[in-house]
């Protein structure tokens, strides 16, 4: 493979990017990373604080074998580059009625939990709603997660030998009618709608399929030691140990195609890097917004890309808390989730939202004393105009987020300002052709899954890694993403 000499320049150091790189490196190709952030991690951001870096991204790891078999593959193990803890407590749930659950890595201890939490009946309903997402889980992973283009043929033909399943996928219901159903309890129904969140959906418009997040969830969280960014580094660190090239602080300006396939990368400092094949690990959006090129402005379907998924206001800040003991994982609920979803839909910030806590310096087991790191994620529209923020919105995000976590008796001393917050009007300015979208391609619809665009794309040499391409959101899925790229790439050469 390497007699052939191909260039491959990836545009975007996330994870999708680093994933590709890494496997094509160690192929033997010759592979370049560009990204205009100074480092590596994309959406896997983090802010300075007194009490140092604090994730403004993602904040723990699921499917662990997802990263150990990308390791693996080299030769290499994940635990010589980063240090994880597992989490006993998945996470700590509470409610405006007083009401406050834990969910475990032990499956019988959050059936346990449930039961003293609700009763019974609701834990009886918690072991069925176990169960059926397991099956979802195990039905979906090989024919679409980890498949490069989705098979539907391959799950109707799984369906078909397990008939079960079309009662579990729930084919015409919402995730939030599904739960409903099933959880006597409201608050139940509440906690696993939540879920839909974690691909940028609303648990009222998302399938009910999507209660298989909780099984991946349920397999167990990883806390990386150091922070998030640490696992960005070691998938860099990896990738320069199979040979490729990172060029930090410059982003792509152009995708240069000739006769059809691409011939070339030229960057925002006037660079230009030859290359047989590009891997673009940016928001497949940007190809349809042109801007990567005018020429490519037709590389997919609208329907591709669009309507677009959920976006958040996102506080990353230290302080010193004073209420309630949190854990790593920490969500207050709202009375109605209405009350967050409906705004949300109509294009405006909720009204009042759900919030999600990681209390950065909270590992099992860990009390600190002093400063800490927190970041707090509310969900929101993504916002297309690209305007700035205006004072009164953040103020009014500041308001919203800790008159809330005052109802809890949670407070923070000092209160963040809103320095400290990044809205969905900035997500869309760090990302472009987001939108401030989050996850790509909204999850809304049955078949939405099947109309994200997978690696190969029309152009010749052109593919896509990243969680706006197949299988989806999430460090998990956006890894994955790359695997699937690599292997569109290898295949495609070898058959050449």
């Amino acid at each position: 493979m390497a007699a052939r000499a191909e260039e491959i320049v990836v545009i975007g150091a996330g994870m999708g990017g680093l994933s590709a790189a890494i496997r094509l490196a160690h192929a033997g190709l010759k592979v370049h990373v560009v990204d205009r952030a100074p480092g590596p991690g994309g959406k896997m951001r983090t802010m300075a604080t007194e009490a140092g870096p604090v994730d403004a991204g993602p904040t723990v790891m699921t499917l662990r074998p997802v990263f150990e078999e990308l390791f693996d593959s080299t030769g290499a193990r994940l635990s010589d580059y980063v240090t994880l803890h597992r989490e006993e407590v998945l996470a700590r749930h509470w409610w405006p009625d007083g009401g406050t659950l834990d969910l475990f890595a032990d499956e019988a201890a959050s059936a346990d939990a449930v039961g003293a939490f609700a009763g019974a009946q609701a834990e009886r309903e918690f072991r069925a709603f176990c169960a059926r997402a397991k099956r979802l889980y195990q039905a979906f992973e090989g024919p679409m997660m980890l498949a490069g283009t989705p098979s539907q043929g391959a799950l109707t033909r799984h369906v078909l030998i397990h008939p079960r399943l079309i009662l579990d996928m729930a084919p015409h219901r919402t995730l939030a009618k599904t739960l409903g159903a099933r959880f006597t309890d409201p608050r139940l129904a509440q906690l696993f709608g939540r879920y839909a969140t974690y691909v940028g959906g609303s648990p009222f418009r998302s399938p009910a399929i999507l209660g298989l997040i909780w099984h991946a969830e349920a397999q167990g969280v990883w806390r990386v030691e150091g922070g998030m960014k640490r696992l960005a580094h070691g998938l860099e660190r990896l990738a320069r140990t199979q040979g490729a090239a990172f060029t930090f602080g410059t982003g792509a300006a152009q995708i240069e195609t000739r006769a059809g396939r691409v011939a070339a990368v030229h960057l925002e400092d006037g660079t230009r890097l030859p290359a047989d094949i590009v891997v673009f690990n940016g928001d497949p959006a940007a190809l349809g917004a042109g801007l990567l090129g005018e020429g490519l402005r037709d590389t997919l379907p609208r329907a591709a890309t669009h309507p677009r998924s959920l976006s958040a206001y996102v506080w990353s800040y230290a302080a010193i808390p004073k209420g309630p003991e949190l854990v790593h994982h920490n969500v207050f609920f709202c009375t109605d989730p209405h009350t967050e979803f409906d705004p949300i839909a109509k294009g405006h910030m909720p009204e009042d939202g759900t919030l999600y806590i990681c209390a950065q310096d909270r590992g099992t087991g860990a009390s600190p004393q002093g400063l800490e790191r927190f970041e707090i994620i509310m969900n929101g529209p993504p916002q297309a105009d690209g305007a700035d923020p205006t004072d009164e919105e953040k103020e009014t995000c500041r308001t919203r987020t800790f008159e809330t976590l005052a109802r809890f008796g949670l407070a923070f001393d000092p209160t963040p300002g809103t320095d400290w917050l990044t809205t969905p009007r900035q997500f869309a300015k760090l990302f472009p052709a987001s939108e401030g979208s989050l996850y790509g391609r909204s999850p809304h619809g049955l078949t939405a899954s099947l109309k994200k665009p997978t690696a190969r794309t029309k152009v010749a040499g052109l593919y896509l890694a990243g969680g706006g391409a197949h299988p989806g959101a999430g460090i998990p899925m956006a890894t994955l993403s790359g695997r699937h790229a690599a292997a569109a790439i290898l295949t495609d050469l070898a058959s050449t």
